[in-house]
């Protein structure tokens, strides 16, 4: 068993707290929080002290969605070197993609990534699976072996399922099983249209503004009709939904009416579409859209209508972001972005980006974490939210393999401190 800890002189901040106090762990779990209490109030001589010193102490965040590119692309990140950033980003849980090489599309390769992500050094690890068998589009049979409590997604994450009745007979499974489905909203053939006018535009520069535009029109098109299809396809199966990287106003609204038809439909945003617009060279996918966008999703975390902030961490390396690669290393800046982009900004406060990135997805995900109450494990972060930190890739600080970060340079508000993992430490600044 790990010694008992005694956090003091914290500023104690959840979903539902901000206040000074102390909290006390014992055996990974939170044994006693005490909320406004002078430190010599709390006595706990078996305990190990850690004076806080007025630093901010919340629960540990859980990204549901990232991509550590382990097995088969591990030149790009691997689980070590990902789980290093998910921790220096305050992150205590991680749900992996998988779009893999080979694609995890069963309980037992799930579970074989999972055993390889344990150590001391490590984050909780889960790893999700494909809604169909190798990404084929067919192959549903898999998924009535996964346990939720093991494999909590499934999902054809960077692709899409085209047909309607094959995701319709994935869902009706996943509504027997429990595991979460969660969706790539992108019309494949709207997609592929928008790529073959983007291709033209680059032919044909004296008319490139024109046809820039309808790529712009088609890909909100793409996610839009995907999000519509979905929504209705879980409603008839039954099955809880959930909306990966949501970025248009049409999605949202769409998930809006959703949640008022039924309980089950939750969405997520990134960082990334909280913070930069269509005026970004950067390559993403879904692309990034333009400032009404990103302002109406930054609503839609306040009225609740987004559950969570996941980060899509998708590192590459500098020669394929060269050849167009979609995607962005930030898991270990998340929090600083999103501090700074919508607390300091004035439109949440720190307790509600703690339900966005803790409380929330821990709920969707099954888990007894995500919040500072006794009983539960004790994920935590301590961090400074008004500490201004510069994104840098290049530092021996930066633990991602991948270096295409959009925020490099970049001057934001938070810095992590340490990450615990039930009491045990995974990183120290």
């Amino acid at each position: 068993m790990s010694e008992p800890l005694l956090f003091i002189n914290a500023r104690l901040v959840d979903c539902d707290t901000d206040t000074s106090g102390a909290l006390l762990v014992r055996d990974g779990k939170i044994a006693a929080v005490y909320h406004d209490l002078h430190p010599a109030q709390v006595e706990h001589p078996e305990a190990r002290v850690i004076d806080c010193g007025g630093a901010t102490l919340m629960p540990a965040f859980v990204d549901m969605h990232a991509h550590f590119r382990d097995p088969g692309f591990t030149y790009k990140e691997d689980l070590k070197s990902g789980s290093r950033a998910a921790a220096a980003g305050g992150f205590a849980t991680v749900v992996l993609m998988p779009n893999t090489n080979p694609v995890i599309s069963d309980r037992a390769a799930s579970l074989a990534v999972r055993a390889r992500a344990t150590g001391a050094e490590f984050p909780d690890v889960f790893q999700s699976v494909s809604l169909t068998r190798g990404f084929g589009g067919t192959d549903t049979s898999a998924l009535a072996d996964l346990d939720p409590s093991e494999t909590p997604i499934a999902t054809e994450d960077g692709h899409e399922v085209a047909s309607a009745a094959v995701m319709l007979d994935a869902m009706r499974i996943c509504a027997k099983t429990g595991v979460l489905v969660c969706c790539h909203c992108e019309d494949p053939s709207l997609a592929e249209r928008a790529r073959e006018l983007r291709t033209a535009a680059l032919a044909d520069p004296g008319n490139s503004a024109t046809l820039y535009t309808k790529v712009e029109r088609l890909l909100r098109l793409a996610e839009d009709t995907l999000t519509y299809r979905n929504l209705a396809l879980a409603e008839e199966a039954g099955c809880r939904v959930h909306i990966d990287h949501l970025s248009t106003i049409g999605s949202l609204a769409a998930v809006r009416a959703a949640k008022q038809r039924r309980s089950g439909v939750s969405c997520e945003v990134t960082p990334h579409h909280l913070a930069l617009t269509a005026e970004s060279p950067e390559i993403v996918n879904p692309p990034f859209r333009h400032e009404e966008d990103r302002m109406a999703l930054i609503r839609g975390l306040a009225d609740g209508t987004i559950d969570a902030i996941a980060t899509d961490h998708a590192p590459h390396t500098a020669e394929d972001k060269q050849a167009g690669a979609p995607g962005f290393s930030g898991i270990q800046a998340a929090f600083p972005v999103c501090n700074t982009v919508l607390v300091k900004a004035g439109h949440l406060s720190l307790s509600a980006l703690s339900r966005l990135m803790s409380a929330n997805p821990a709920r969707l995900l099954g888990l007894d974490r995500g919040r500072l109450s006794e009983g539960l494990d004790a994920d935590l972060v301590l961090l400074d939210p008004e500490k201004t930190v510069t994104i840098d890739p290049s530092s021996e600080s930066w633990h991602s393999r991948g270096k295409n970060c959009p925020y490099a340079g970049k001057e934001y508000r938070g810095e992590i401190l340490a990450t615990f993992r039930r009491g045990q430490r995974i990183f120290v600044f």
